[in-house]
């Protein structure tokens, strides 16, 4: 059973947050936690806080025990920009977009073989 979570309107591109997507993709729960923990990309805490819902779903919600769950899937979408503009030479204006990013997050027990 997977168990899902999902962090929307993350003020990070998608493109940086895929980076850490596939970071912690197929990972022990502990695994990922400490690679988030002690990332250094801005898109980290999002990512880290997004698996710690998935993880507390699970236990309230499905009754599964925390120990032995992985980041089973991890899908970064992209979500609305804002559009803002910055003045050029001659009078111009050029638009910047600051993208956001949708974080859905499924966790599963662990199967062992």
């Amino acid at each position: 059973m997977e168990v899902m979570c999902k962090a929307k309107f993350i003020r990070v591109a998608p493109r940086k947050t895929r980076l850490l997507a596939g970071l912690v993709r197929g990972l022990t729960i502990e695994e990922a936690r400490k690679q988030l923990m002690f990332s250094q990309k801005e898109a980290a805490e999002p990512m880290l806080k997004a698996i710690n819902s998935a993880v507390a779903n699970a236990v309230h919600n499905h009754k599964l025990s925390d120990q032995g769950l992985i980041v089973s899937r991890v899908i970064v979408d992209e979500g609305p920009k804002l559009k803002r503009s910055t003045p050029r030479a001659q009078g111009r204006a050029t638009p910047i977009r600051h993208r956001m990013s949708h974080i859905t997050v499924w966790v599963s027990p662990q199967t062992t073989k």
